[in-house]
């Protein structure tokens, strides 16, 4: 008999991400052998007991799909819409399994999706720590400048909270001065904070006029065009389970305390030497005048 966390069994089955696992439990839509759960640290064998998801009966796994869409502009990166806007379930046709996009790509942005139903794959790939890396290729109004640019790749303020230093590079531009023309940059995300890029442009005076990403970690594909999807090969899906976790480094504190210099010790020789040269003149100084 093997215990599990109830978010991780959830995940395992393809049902939701291990973090909507977890709002899920706290909101009382789990149920563990006809019981409602609400603590996180609860657990329980997916052989034996029957967990329950709003109902629906999920230990029995599915088998893990992993596709690869191109997400057209004014397509929603959800499972549903409220208001009854095209998605990009919509758009995979012929899954049986439930899969659910990773991560998001605002309604006016394209580009690359993942979508699966590997509860853990999806929160290695959308956790920051783990080097998922976003690039995108980024079209902005006039030619930011070099300080600007460097400003950004530290990181700004945005909505009380800085963002994560990040790569920018520029790639080419269409006019000559501050305001006129256009320029493109590739921009490399570890965070994915909704509209992070278009914010933080429009911040810095220059706002986003495209936006499309082009690569998730190590999956590119640049022959897939708007609405066109595929599944991923073993060796791209290995990619993505072998990730790295990153490691932080906590940037240390300055000391309040002042520290006092010690003297080296040829430094404290050089001037003993001196003193005891002075020293033994006096002496001799003193045995003359006897």
């Amino acid at each position: 008999m093997e215990l599990e966390r109830l978010q991780k069994i959830i995940a395992h089955a393809g049902f939701a991400s291990r973090r909507e696992a977890e709002v899920m439990i706290r909101e009382g839509r789990v149920t563990v052998n006809g019981k409602i759960v609400t603590e996180l640290g609860t657990r329980a064998d997916a052989a034996r007991d029957h967990v329950k998801v709003d109902g629906k009966l999920i230990t029995r796994a599915e088998t893990h799909r992993y596709i690869l869409l191109y997400k057209p502009k004014e397509v929603m990166t959800t499972v549903v819409d409220p208001q009854g806007r095209r998605t990009v379930i919509d758009l995979v046709r012929g899954i049986r399994e439930r899969i659910y996009p990773v991560g998001r790509l605002d309604f006016h942005s394209e580009g690359l999706v993942l979508l699966t139903n590997d509860g853990e794959l999806a929160f290695k790939v959308s956790h920051p720590t783990h080097g998922s890396v976003k690039t995108y290729h980024v079209k902005v109004r006039g030619v930011p400048e070099d300080r600007v640019v460097e400003k950004l790749q530290r990181g700004i303020t945005i909505e009380s909270k800085r963002t994560l230093p990040c790569e920018i590079t520029r790639m080419k531009t269409t006019g000559k001065s501050i305001d006129e023309g256009n320029s493109w940059f590739e921009v490399k995300l570890r965070e994915g904070r909704t509209q992070q890029i278009r914010k933080m442009f429009k911040a810095m005076g220059h706002p986003v006029s495209k936006l499309k990403r082009v690569a998730i970690g190590p999956l590119s594909d640049p022959k897939l065009t708007p609405g066109v999807w595929r599944e991923l090969t073993r060796q791209e899906v290995k990619m993505l389970e072998t990730m790295k976790e990153l490691k932080t480094v906590k940037p240390r504190r300055p000391s309040s305390r002042k520290k006092k210099s010690i003297p080296s010790k040829k430094a404290s020789g050089a001037k003993k030497a001196p003193a005891r040269r002075a020293q033994a003149k006096g002496r001799t100084s003193s045995a003359r005048t006897r």
